[in-house]
């Protein structure tokens, strides 16, 4: 057996004897760390600010920040709200293999759990040596001006700022995928399709890099806002409450793919009562259609925002091998 195969059985077996470990921790109640829910609201120890100063399209009193544990009873979790200042959380590998994935949380556009499709992305992906970029990304309900613009801002400025650092961490600008949850899923597929939209005025030498992801991981993705298909509380918080059929055309990913955009990998649970499986048929299929690779894990059972806690038993917690092993086959930039 020759060394490189060796490695991938290697990471493959440290990635499911993770999910195992995690699946099995998962009824245990989460008890929150002083640092947890003091300032800064999250516990990460290595972090970047995405803006130099203020945030374009800052409010005249910026958001509070704050952290609850939020979810199920018996799995509590950390979300926060209230995001004045957005930042990169940076976890580094102990082996990094040159890839990375800048992470979006989900929560609606209300929250960001960035527990569970945070921190536990970073800590599944660490062990099979990518470096992971959580990104506590603003909420565009909590005064920004141009609301629907505020996340991918973020996104497109969060890609930017990792790749002009790429020689820093070890890895290879041109191996920056994206990977997103519910919303954060919304956001991937928004960063994946109008990454060259020009959201925001450059600030500094990092802008003039490119924002396009070079692969785009989907789980359970709101790849469109259309009623119907879409999450209507995440579009609302997107757009208002308000918004007319061209807004939320414009902001529908799966309505906007190119030939030009990165390859994709999708997983949505079909019992997923939150967002429907429909929307990532829709993306998928735009796709296909301006033939993009699109590689997709459609599971019976797993409802929504599972995250990294499915059960064991089930074939939907298996997602995180699948999707590391179609990372290796990556081409660079492809």
């Amino acid at each position: 057996m020759d060394i490189q195969r060796r490695m991938i059985l290697a990471g493959g077996l440290a990635l499911a004897t993770a999910t195992r470990a995690r699946a099995q921790q998962w009824g245990a109640p989460a008890t929150p760390a002083a640092s947890d829910l003091g300032a800064p609201v999250w516990p990460v120890s290595e972090r970047i600010l995405l803006w130099p100063g203020s945030p374009p399209g800052a409010p005249a009193v910026l958001p509070t920040p704050s952290a609850t544990m939020n979810g199920p009873k018996g799995a509590r979790e950390l979300w926060i709200s209230g995001i004045a200042a957005p930042e990169i959380g940076v976890f580094r590998s102990a082996r990094p293999d040159g890839s990375a994935l800048v992470v979006f949380p989900g929560g609606g556009y209300s929250f960001l759990s960035v527990q569970n499709e945070g921190i536990d992305a970073a800590r599944c992906f660490n062990a099979v040596g990518i470096t992971v970029f959580v990104v506590n990304y603003r909420l565009p309900g909590e005064g920004w001006q141009g609301r629907d613009r505020v996340p991918l801002q973020d996104a497109q400025r969060a890609m930017r700022l990792v790749r002009s650092r790429a020689a820093s961490y070890g890895i290879d600008p041109l191996r920056i995928g994206v990977l997103g949850f519910s919303a954060g899923g919304h956001l991937a597929c928004d960063a994946a399709t109008a990454f060259d939209e020009r959201t925001y005025a450059p600030v500094d030498a990092a802008d003039q890099l490119s924002a396009r992801p070079d692969f785009a991981g989907l789980i359970y993705p709101v790849a469109s806002l259309r009623a119907g298909v879409g999450h209507s509380g995440s579009r609302d918080q997107l757009l208002g409450q308000h918004a007319s059929e061209g807004e939320i055309g414009r902001r529908s990913p799966a309505e906007h793919t190119r030939a030009d955009m990165p390859s994709c990998f999708v997983m949505h649970a079909m019992d997923d009562e939150t967002v429907p499986v429909e929307a990532s048929f829709q993306f998928i299929a735009g796709c296909r259609k301006v033939d993009v690779p699109v590689e997709a894990h459609l599971f019976e059972h797993g409802g929504h925002g599972f995250g990294f806690h499915a059960p064991f038993e089930q074939p939907a917690a298996r997602w995180p091998e699948l999707f590391a092993a179609w990372i290796r086959q990556r081409p660079s930039g492809r």
